[in-house]
């Protein structure tokens, strides 16, 4: 009888199928957005999503220029409450008090619970 060989996903492509699965149940509103992390070895990224109209709402990032200059550096818990901080008060800035959150597949650990946190912190719902 012969093995069947197993084919492991690479780590990158486990995400992403995690992250289509999440995305057939998590749906932006024009009442309640999507809030959308990506993060990067180097960076982390956050965008409020209108689903039914496919438009961006909100961003923040640690490359934009005010969240940059409180930054040491890019990929780290410190740079993702700063961010979370800065789409939270963008978000409520453009009349966003509820958000639905979307992880990107990625583990609500580390980084990811860092910016979900600071962004409830500074007045977001989800």
């Amino acid at each position: 009888m012969a093995t069947k060989s197993v084919r492991k996903l690479s780590r990158n492509a486990h995400r992403q199928r995690v992250h289509r699965r999440v995305r057939q149940r998590v749906v932006g509103t024009p009442q309640r957005p999507r809030l959308c992390i990506h993060r990067s070895l180097g960076h982390i990224y956050a965008q409020v999503i209108d689903d039914q109209t496919g438009r961006t709402l909100v961003s923040a990032s640690s490359l934009d220029k005010g969240t940059r200059a409180a930054l040491k550096g890019g990929g780290n818990v410190a740079s993702a409450k700063i961010v979370g901080k800065a789409v939270a008060e963008r978000s409520l800035a453009a009349g966003i008090q509820q958000v639905v959150f979307d992880r990107g597949g990625y583990m609500y650990h580390g980084r990811v619970e860092a910016l979900a946190n600071a962004a409830r912190e500074a007045g977001l719902k989800f």
